[in-house]
């Protein structure tokens, strides 16, 4: 009997040792998505309706699954802490998969040619500036000021 408990407790730190590393590593990956540009998913009638209620432009990412530079985006740009608080601050957030539910209408309603494809509309759907493939933080920081302004908008800081 005694044998068996020392057995399950030197089990037990074996693999908490080999667990715990992993587990820190996912909570920080949660929290760095956190800090990025909050998306609704896939549901652009929600995302225009919080648009009109909050008087915003609506910031549509139109992705395909498979598309490599659709992914960096979503990791290294959409992630980003300072460009995610100001989106979140200035813009309804969608994502949206362009090969289901509503997406290929979406893609066919904006001409969108290829993916990723990001557009600016208002919150009845008018686009006010559309961009396409992988941009970096400054230069979706740029494409948003320029929409806000196009708009008629300041941005919040």
């Amino acid at each position: 009997m005694k044998m068996s408990g020392i057995f399950i407790t030197v089990l037990t730190l074996i693999v908490s040792s080999f667990c715990l590393p992993g587990f820190a590593q996912s909570t920080k990956a949660s929290e760095k998505s956190q800090q990025g540009i909050n998306f609704i998913e896939n549901d652009w009638d929600l995302a225009l309706k919080n648009a009109k209620e909050n008087n915003k432009l609506v910031f549509l990412d139109i992705y395909a699954t498979w598309c490599g530079p659709c992914k960096l985006l979503k990791q290294y740009t959409f992630s980003d802490a300072k460009t995610g608080d100001f989106f979140n601050k200035n813009f309804v957030n969608v994502s949206i998969d362009g090969e289901k539910g509503i997406g290929p209408a979406l893609a066919r309603q904006y001409s969108i040619e290829g993916y990723p494809t990001m557009v600016v509309t208002d919150s009845t759907g008018k686009p006010v500036l559309i961009t396409a493939g992988y941009i970096p933080t400054d230069v979706l920081m740029q494409f948003a000021n320029e929409a806000l302004k196009r708009d008629g908008r300041k941005p919040a800081m």
